[in-house]
């Protein structure tokens, strides 16, 4: 039965845990008393989260620059840098009381790791039913690459690298994998990225090895050298698109080399608005909506790397800032009532993978 939504009618549940960071390289699970929900709103009960290793790295070390504090705020952020601050922004939920429609759909949503919330439903994205909820975690990150493509332009024939075989980098090349090119390569300093890129049927090549004369470059190591190399591999007038975020690190490039003499341009693309190319004829929820319709794909599966409970979430990101724990996406379990566990789990081992994602709330079992 569908609960109507009146700010009155509240359900009992108006109790909530989220993790804030409360100081440099340092968060906590909080207590949170969650506001009566009004009739264009949803109670969303959370499923899974993920952790966006990057960016929350850097709201985690406390490295956001005051300069771009304000255009850097997630969608429903709270605190302000470097804290205290609730951020994140790859939440799939299950909604408990909603207008009428909504009760009982699954939903993706731009929220910080929070067990329960409640959001404008214009703020959620309906999850296929051919798309398990485990998977939906990468919404955000699609929705990325989708922007970065639509800021790009690719073409019949082009000759491409990524350089970065990171979360964001390999989102890109395997939305351009399906693309008519002449040539796609992954590109990583890391020998151990090749496997990745085997697992998304991407051509993968060391920085050295990588082919230039290339129509465009997506750099996404977040790196000097990365960038440097990248001017080096895009051909005559070519353009790099920048998708690294440095934060507060400085960058020195020479300018005075490929840059100038062959006319390149390094073009920023950033997920914050839609692309330029596209602006005028899609919305950002037109974009949510094709990422996550994407995700039907199982070879998404592979930037799946590791799952760990909510309870254990300020331990995880610890141990990711300190690089005990590798991961693309590292996924955050949330328990299916007050106190069970979720049945959706798979391996409970953190930094373990877990390639079935076998989902409860699909009629069919379906993986990635």
């Amino acid at each position: 039965m569908t609960n109507q939504s009146s700010p009155a009618h509240q359900s009992s549940r108006t109790h909530a845990t989220a993790y804030w960071t409360t100081a440099r390289e340092h968060g906590e699970l909080r207590p949170e008393e969650l506001p009566a929900r009004g009739s264009d709103e949803a109670l969303v009960r959370a499923l899974y989260s993920g952790i966006s290793k990057g960016t929350e790295m850097v709201v985690h070390a406390g490295a956001v620059p005051p300069r771009v504090a304000e255009e850097m705020r997630a969608p429903h952020q709270e605190g302000h840098f470097p804290g205290p601050v609730k951020f994140g922004y790859l939440s799939v939920g299950v909604v408990e009381e909603g207008p009428e429609g909504w009760a009982g759909q699954r939903v993706f949503c731009l929220n910080p790791h929070q067990d329960r919330y409640v959001v404008p439903v214009s703020s959620l994205t309906k999850i296929p039913d051919d798309v398990p909820s485990r998977r939906a975690v990468l919404t955000g990150t699609v929705e990325t690459a989708v922007n970065a493509l639509w800021e790009a332009g690719p073409r019949l024939g082009d000759r491409i690298a990524v350089v970065g075989a990171g979360l964001v980098g390999g989102m890109v090349a395997t939305l351009l994998r399906t693309f008519p090119l002449q040539r796609l390569q992954l590109v990583d300093l890391d020998p151990g990225r090749k496997h990745l890129a085997d697992s998304l049927g991407v051509d993968f090549a060391r920085p050295d090895d990588a082919l230039a004369d290339c129509d465009i470059v997506f750099h996404c190591s977040a790196s000097q050298e990365g960038l440097e190399r990248s001017l080096q591999l895009v051909g005559d007038e070519g353009d790099v698109i920048e998708m690294s975020w440095y934060a507060n690190r400085e960058v020195t490039l020479p300018l005075g080399e490929d840059f100038h003499a062959r006319r390149l341009s390094i073009r920023a693309s950033q997920v914050g608005v839609v692309a330029r190319a596209r602006r005028h004829r899609r919305t950002s929820a037109d974009r949510l909506d094709l990422a996550v319709s994407l995700l039907k794909d199982p070879v998404f599966d592979a930037f799946l790397t590791g799952t760990s409970r909510f309870a254990e979430l300020p331990g995880t990101v610890q141990d990711l800032a300190h690089g005990k724990l590798e991961a693309l996406c590292h996924v955050i379990e949330y328990p299916t009532d007050e106190g069970g566990g979720n049945k959706d789990r798979g391996n409970k081992d953190r930094g373990n993978k877990d390639p079935e994602n076998k989902d409860p709330h699909q009629t069919r079992e379906d993986q990635r």
